[in-house]
């Protein structure tokens, strides 16, 4: 079956031969745009639903366009949050996409292309079209039950639904495509325009709304179906839906207040509607509660019985917050949905941690500015500690025995590195940075990251090489493993997860706070977060070590510190890009240089020296994707998204 979970290959190869025909009689021939007016072949359509089985087989195709999403390199929310950065060769991965924050997006051949399906996007509109057709002929099997059939339409909806919901978090306003085309209809019925972005946003709340009552509360089969849409699914997407309508980039944002259609109606809401937040909080809360009473929770670590040792607290909270995100998702009960198939690149994550290089790429960075964003222990920025020296934290300090499970003892290393944070430990490698697993489970023997020019994890020639000396180690499951002798990668594969309690949880403080400001329930559900990652609350930290104290009585000083505790806790899943484009922070984050250490130096001093890779080339026209200008050609009734020439 499509759904099952099996990690010794892709979910498209195994049903490659089931898909034949489908994609030679339908597939193959709709490789345009949805806007193209190809006229189906009847027969086959027909064909497709003529019973049950072959009904299933289009449902899958419906599902397929969302696998499709699941390659990390091509996800837009990852790719361009700034979080992660390569400009270094690689035998497996292109640095191509990584380049759009230096000015690279263009409108002839736009990169990351979602509407047209090029340069590495998916067309979403086919996806759209397919849902489209089996909504129109899902009445047609007779062979189908009522309860199964009502089932599937639901799920068709949703995917319909999150279709939509993809390209206008890519694109602003879009056009809707409610139905399948009609071959009878004039070449004009299928140049759609925009329409206005609250009535996409309507639009898309509406299909899930009719989705989600016949959706299943729970995936029993779990060896067939895991992957398919629950109740919660729809629910927290839903919550999403509504908070991106809320937010500064769609609410009332006058830096749109002049986007116009051909015809001269306005695309964006032009004043600001505080209601869109109480709406999106309510939403939230439904999405949690729902969430809850089908079992799920904060993850907390399964150790499995490949740890021959026992683990001590620290390490154990180490594990559970980097496991919160590469646990087998049928054992973790964070996860509410994921997409069937694996993370890839854990090769491209994991430093060099044996003194060979083999496949072992180690070439993806994190950007010093990124590192800096965790907290301190005593859950506080860097810069906000009244305990921390940060205008020393690049001084050199030796790791004492207290330091064992976060860095190498006796090792030397920046002061920023120590006193912080579980989660920055968790997720971030650097030099001199203790990591648990490679291969190595015994506690009392960690490999470690040697980053300096000569090390194991340093440069070992030119252009193979992570950049900045910082590594994406949340991304990497501890017990993918490096064989010490020919430094090749054996890799634990797990899949992303595209929606967890914990930014359930985030996102309902933070529409909370939006729409009634601070509160204790607010304050409540950031805390059960902090509390996970080993953190006290938001009131008693900042009371206790921030230089301001009062930064979460106020609903500004509130939305800074959820802001970034979103960004801290869900780093690297994808949820950054989006998130800082709806805050309207993105062009000022993601504009920061891109810095990191000088990874070409062996000297200690002399690597600890600050440097400059790329400063990101990055404006307002940003926030949305161009449409390339061929598509503008071959539909007059379309506008170029904002601020794109």
């Amino acid at each position: 079956m499509f759904f099952k979970d099996n990690n010794s290959g892709s979910p498209f190869c195994r049903v490659a031969v089931r898909f034949l025909w489908f994609f030679l009689t339908v597939l193959a021939s709709s490789c345009g745009n949805y806007l193209d007016v190809t006229p189906e072949n009847v027969g086959t359509i027909d064909y497709a639903f003529r019973n049950r089985n072959e009904a299933e087989k289009y449902l899958f195709a419906c599902y397929n366009t969302l696998q499709g999403l699941n390659t990390q390199i091509n996800d837009p929310g990852f790719i361009t949050s700034g979080e992660v950065y390569n400009n270094s060769y690689a035998d497996n991965l292109a640095a191509t996409n990584f380049l759009i924050l230096s000015g690279t997006q263009n409108t002839n051949s736009p990169i990351l292309n979602y509407w047209e399906g090029t340069a590495g996007g998916i067309n979403l509109f086919q996806g759209i079209r397919r849902c489209n057709i089996m909504l129109e002929n899902i009445q047609k099997p007779i062979d189908l039950s009522d309860t199964e059939r009502e089932r599937w339409i639901s799920e068709v909806k949703f995917l319909k639904a999150y279709y939509h919901y993809i390209l206008l978090k890519m694109y602003g306003p879009i056009p809707i495509m409610d139905n399948a085309d009609d071959i009878s209809e004039s070449l004009e019925v299928y140049r759609k325009k925009r329409v206005h972005a609250d009535i996409v946003f309507s639009y898309i709340t509406n299909l899930l709304d009719e989705s989600i009552p016949s959706l299943p509360v729970l995936i029993s089969n779990t060896s067939q179906e895991l992957g398919r849409i629950t109740r919660s699914i729809a629910l927290g997407v839903k919550a999403e839906v509504l908070a991106l309508q809320a937010s500064p980039l769609f609410n009332g944002n006058p830096d749109y207040s002049s986007f116009r259609d051909q015809q001269g109606e306005a695309l964006f809401a032009e004043t600001q509607d505080i209601s869109k937040w109480r709406n999106a909080a309510k939403a939230a809360k439904e999405a949690i509660d729902h969430a809850r009473a089908q079992g799920h929770e904060l993850y907390d670590l399964i150790i499995p019985a490949a740890i021959p040792l026992e683990i001590n607290d620290s390490l154990k909270r180490l594990l559970t917050l980097q496991q919160a995100i590469t646990e087998k998702w049928d054992l973790n009960k964070e996860v509410i949905w994921a997409l069937n198939g694996t993370v890839g690149y854990q090769e491209n994550y994991i430093p060099r941690l044996a003194s060979v290089r083999g496949n072992s790429h180690g070439n993806v960075g994190v950007p010093l500015a990124v590192a800096e964003l965790y907290y301190t222990q005593n859950g506080v920025p860097l810069e906000e500690d009244n305990t921390f020296d940060y205008n020393q934290r690049y001084n050199l300090k030796i790791a004492d025995r207290v330091d064992r499970f976060y860095i190498r003892e006796n090792y030397t290393t920046v002061s920023a590195n120590f006193n912080r944070e579980p989660r920055y430990y968790a997720s971030i490698g650097f030099d001199g940075g203790a990591w648990y697993g490679g291969g190595v489970l015994d506690p009392n023997a960690m490999l470690y990251v040697q980053a300096r020019k000569g090390g194991n994890s340093g440069v070992l020639e030119y252009g193979r090489a992570n950049l900045t000396g910082f590594w994406p180690k949340k991304l990497v499951n501890f017990l993918t493993s490096i064989d010490p002798n020919s430094g090749n990668v054996t890799i634990n594969n797990y899949r992303m997860p595209r929606l967890r309690l914990s930014d359930l949880y985030l996102l309902y403080a933070e529409c909370l706070n939006e729409s009634e400001g601070p509160s204790t329930e607010v304050y409540d559900y950031i805390d059960r977060v902090r509390a996970r990652a080993g953190l006290k609350g938001v009131v008693q930290s900042w009371t206790k070590y921030s230089s301001l104290p009062n930064k979460p009585q106020t609903k500004e000083g509130l939305r800074d510190i959820i802001h970034r505790e979103r960004r801290v806790e869900l780093m690297f899943e994808g949820k950054s890009g989006w998130d800082l484009r709806r805050w309207k922070e993105y062009v000022n984050e993601v504009s920061k240089p891109i810095q990191g250490w000088n990874v070409n130096q062996e000297e200690i001093r002399a690597y600890y020296t600050v440097q400059t890779y790329l400063i990101p080339a990055l404006t307002n026209k940003d926030y949305f994707w161009p449409v390339s200008i061929s598509e503008l050609l071959r539909n007059n009734n379309l506008v170029q998204s904002p601020i794109w020439r």
